[in-house]
């Protein structure tokens, strides 16, 4: 068994970026039909509206940094807010699990990023992680999303491997998913980072190349959506990174604007700008 110490790291952004998907689910379009048939409008979340401001926003904190889930805080939050008087609790949990199920099932990674990824995953040089402030259900719906493409993923955080290796000829993939649920802490915070690069020991990397919308893409009525809070995630982030690792960053904002990012072509041509971009960084 030997140590695997890479030189070069690459940061993938999930929502937004590895999966556009993610965000389009929250489209008014998409969002309304979804409310409806999984059965939270039949328990008072019907519109965006009740949607964005009454249940996700005011749960956020929560929901992305604790090991609680989306289900259970949405359930709860349903339950504070008195929305449904009378239903028995095991509607709310079924109505709430349906949802969150089909969001996930949606929030698939999209498939023009499989040969970068493959490729990223059998270089010996190389770490890869996929970083994102997410629900706890998130993690193992990623890593299952890569081991169906056969790329083998492990967690980072609590119940996650450390140290980062070492790997017994190459059986395991140097792709790891870092999620703010397992780490009590978003991306834009010190100890996410500092987390990952002690378990991980990330202590000699020379390079970092980082590929985020920094929540750009997101839907408008998603507070985390908006452009001053993005900008200010970028710099924080970037900061961040060159500081804790001691290295070069460079960064690839993913950012679509309007309906581009529900166009193939337009997803297609940024994706392969961004497999570019990886190409030299690598080279």
């Amino acid at each position: 068994m030997r140590q695997f110490t890479p030189e070069k790291l690459v940061i993938f952004d999930y929502s937004g970026t590895l999966s556009l998907d993610a965000p389009r689910f929250g489209r008014q379009e998409n969002l309304v039909p979804a409310l409806a048939e999984t059965g939270l409008a039949a328990i008072g979340v019907a519109t965006p509206e009740a949607f964005w401001d009454q249940i996700v926003n005011p749960t956020w904190t929560e929901g992305s940094t604790t090991d609680a889930g989306y289900k259970k805080v949405m359930v709860g939050r349903i339950a504070a807010l008195g929305l449904a008087p009378g239903a028995p609790a095991g509607e709310i949990e079924a109505a709430a699990s349906r949802f969150v199920d089909r969001y996930l099932v949606e929030s698939r990674i999209d498939p023009h990023w499989r040969p970068v990824l493959s490729h990223l995953s059998a270089r010996p040089d190389t770490a890869v992680i996929v970083a994102t402030d997410h629900y706890a259900e998130a993690t193992e719906t990623i890593i299952r999303y890569l081991r169906s493409w056969s790329i083998p993923a492990r967690k980072t955080g609590k119940g996650g491997t450390a140290p980062y290796f070492p790997v017994k000829d190459r059986d395991l993939s140097p792709l790891f998913v870092a999620n703010s649920a397992d780490l009590g802490a978003w991306k834009a915070d010190r100890r996410f980072w500092e987390i990952i690069k002690l378990q991980l020991s990330l202590e000699h990397l020379r390079r970092l190349l980082l590929i985020d919308d920094f929540g750009f893409n997101e839907e408008e009525g998603n507070s985390y959506s908006e452009r001053a809070k993005v900008t200010v995630r970028q710099a924080k982030t970037t900061d961040l990174l060159r500081e804790i690792f001691q290295t070069a960053v460079e960064v690839i904002p993913f950012c679509l604007a309007g309906d581009l990012k529900y166009q193939e072509e337009a997803r297609a041509r940024l994706i392969a700008e961004a497999a570019a971009r990886i190409d030299r960084f690598l080279g």
